[in-house]
């Protein structure tokens, strides 16, 4: 009994299984440790499949830089108390470590690079998964470069439920945080008015001339004047996902196009990773899920 219980301490140790699949693993393998581990690896590969179906939009996003490279990433689990434990934390940091390390080109890159022990994303994936016992997913990574006259500026909102890196030129690090910080609140669309598409602002053009058709006293002015008043519209509704229009929220008195200009800087990229956004959540009704198992 001495020994079965120092091997389920070991494999415990390698797998972090727990208990009781531990020892079961033991039985199944005549107590052979590496038959046991291969088993619950196997096993665990069965049950995330299981879990495929299932909606993993909780999370950690995180990013680090190193130099001139700077990687942004995403990884999802399926609850909040998974997110906020240390094996997943361990996970996303690791990760995020080997991707800013190796650079792969696309997902299938980045689950096939490894660690300094050897291990694969992939790997870590299923091994996580093993003890966590939730679905986990690799969501999405970027990889930034940026040039010497260049700063980054990484921020991380609430312990990882947004992640947010800014390359700004010119200007200083504390300007540069700053306008970190206007992206993690305010998430714009585009830098600056100039890189909205030539199509958003045509369609938006159009719903504007449809609801101006509802208005008697427009139909009364001028064209010019009509065409000023639409296109000052366009520009309002547009204005919120302008970053360089919204306002600087270390000082509301400015906009950060403002800031940029006093400091003689500009933005040159920014990313910004909110956990789940776009992922439909599924809604769980509690009390008629008790009410289906107690029948």
């Amino acid at each position: 009994m001495s020994n079965i219980i120092e091997l389920i301490k070991q494999l415990r140790d390698r797998t972090g299984a727990g208990l009781m699949d531990c020892k079961k693993a033991l039985i199944e393998n005549g107590e052979d440790l590496e038959k046991a581990a291969l088993w619950l690896r196997e096993k665990g590969i069965a049950k995330q499949e299981k879990k495929a179906s299932r909606t993993a939009a909780e999370g950690v996003a995180w990013v680090k830089t190193s130099g001139n490279k700077a990687a942004i990433i995403e990884i999802n689990c399926e609850t909040d108390f998974v997110a906020n434990s240390d094996p997943f934390r361990e996970l996303v940091k690791g990760v995020n470590d080997i991707v800013l390390a190796d650079e792969p080109k696309t997902k299938e890159e980045a689950l096939a690079c490894t660690d300094k022990d050897g291990k694969t994303i992939h790997d870590l994936f299923i091994d996580a998964g093993i003890k966590l016992g939730e679905k986990l997913d690799f969501r999405r990574f970027a990889i930034i470069e940026k040039g010497d006259d260049e700063i980054f500026a990484p921020y991380i909102h609430m312990n990882g439920k947004i992640a947010t890196l800014v390359v700004l030129k010119g200007g200083d690090a504390e300007i540069a945080n700053g306008i970190a910080l206007n992206v993690c609140n305010d998430n714009p669309t585009y830098i600056s008015d100039a890189d909205i598409p030539s199509d958003v602002i045509a369609r938006e053009t159009a719903i504007e001339k449809e609801a101006s058709l509802n208005d008697p006293s427009f139909a009364k002015k001028p064209a010019n004047i009509q065409e000023k008043i639409i296109e000052g519209r366009v520009k309002k509704n547009l204005g919120s996902s302008v970053l360089t229009e919204q306002v600087y929220i270390l000082d509301q008195e400015k906009k950060v196009g403002d800031v940029l200009k006093a400091s003689k800087a500009t933005v040159s990229s920014f990313i910004r990773y909110a956990v789940g956004e776009g992922i439909e959540k599924k809604q769980e009704d509690f009390a008629a899920e008790v009410a289906s198992q107690i029948k």
